[in-house]
């Protein structure tokens, strides 16, 4: 399938305002509703788009952690379907260093995490070893990543437009009582599609459309979730996914973290415990750029340690999407159960 510059205009759009109409994405991208709607399907189709909500994983809220996994050479297939299958082993990566495979792992509390999910993982055959990292503030995610392929009046029009799923993680201003477990009902059909429709939805649970159009929208307001709309990464222009392990000064995680938002290819930032301090994840153009990067990083933020670059084979699975090994979508989800949601 060929990736139009249309096409990344119109998922450049969607990163930033998920949930916009098609009749307002019309009036900002000067193409008509009926041919965005239907370009969108050809995109989500194919799989080379997709958009998704998943659980925020702001440790303010819930529990975020790093899982570095080594298995059994032969049974490394095996060990990464039965991982993939897990609802909170939300990313699986495949790596290339002394991890064989990287984990990114929510759950409402640091208890689920042990009690359920280390359990889990030391009964899949061919699983060696383990070792956690916790997060203990998230700086940036993936849902803030942009392809910047619109001008400056269409980003200012659809920021305008965007709503409240386009925010980050929630402040304590924004937290509110927590949501009913009717609420939480939304939270698996909103992974499978971030622009799912409150009538289809309604359809489904046998709701009325007034009802979950109210729950919705208290949903969407909690920011317990993360909308992005995301691209298979080999149309996206960055191939090459890298994450350093680094230390940080721990009074300049702040500025590190500030800093490292005019960096427009990274996707993760995040302040950790165990051995190193602070995960930095980014898309490249090239291997080559890998100690670009590092120079970059060690210029611009002082005192930073690099102490290990770990770049990424294969991703099988990416908050919540089974991909295929051209980083295309199956169509496959493993969402989370809506009693794992955490209740902010």
């Amino acid at each position: 399938m060929e990736i139009s510059e249309e096409d990344l205009k119109l998922i450049n759009a969607l990163q930033i305002a998920p949930r916009i109409s098609w009749s307002d994405a019309a009036g900002i991208l000067g193409v008509h509703a009926t041919t965005l709607a239907a370009r969108w399907e050809r995109l989500r189709a194919s799989g080379a788009a997709w958009s998704t909500a998943h659980l925020m994983g702001d440790p303010k809220q819930m529990c975020l952690a790093l899982v570095d996994v080594d298995c059994e050479m032969g049974l490394r297939a095996e060990v990464t379907a039965a991982l993939a299958a897990i609802p909170e082993v939300v990313t699986v990566e495949e790596a290339a260093s002394n991890r064989d495979l990287m984990l990114t792992v929510i759950t409402p509390t640091l208890a689920r995490f042990s009690d359920i999910v280390v359990e889990q993982l030391k009964e899949i055959p061919g699983l060696t070893k383990y070792q956690t990292a916790l997060c203990t503030r998230l700086h940036s995610g993936g849902y803030a990543w942009r392809l910047n392929v619109l001008d400056k009046s269409q980003l200012a029009a659809l920021q305008a437009l965007a709503g409240p799923e386009a925010a980050g993680p929630a402040t304590p201003a924004h937290q509110g009582a927590p949501l009913p477990q009717s609420h939480l009902d939304l939270i698996p059909f909103l992974a499978r599609d971030g622009r799912a429709a409150a009538a289809d939805i309604a359809r489904a649970l046998g709701r009325s459309p007034a009802t979950v159009q109210r729950q919705l929208n208290r949903v969407l307001a909690s920011r317990v979730l993360s909308f992005r709309c995301e691209i298979a990464q080999k149309y996206s222009g960055f191939p090459v996914s890298c994450q350093w392990f680094a230390n940080v000064p721990p009074g300049q995680h702040e500025a590190a973290a500030a800093e490292l938002r005019s960096f427009r290819n990274v996707r993760l930032t995040a302040s950790t415990t165990g051995r190193t301090n602070f995960v930095i994840l980014m898309w490249l153009h090239s291997l080559a750029e890998v100690l670009n990067a590092e120079q970059a990083l060690q210029q611009r933020i002082p005192g930073i340690e690099l102490v290990e670059s770990v770049v990424v084979l294969n991703t099988a699975k990416r908050v919540g999407w089974m991909l295929n090994p051209d980083s295309t979508a199956t169509g496959a989800v493993v969402v989370p159960a809506a009693e794992l949601a955490p209740t902010t």
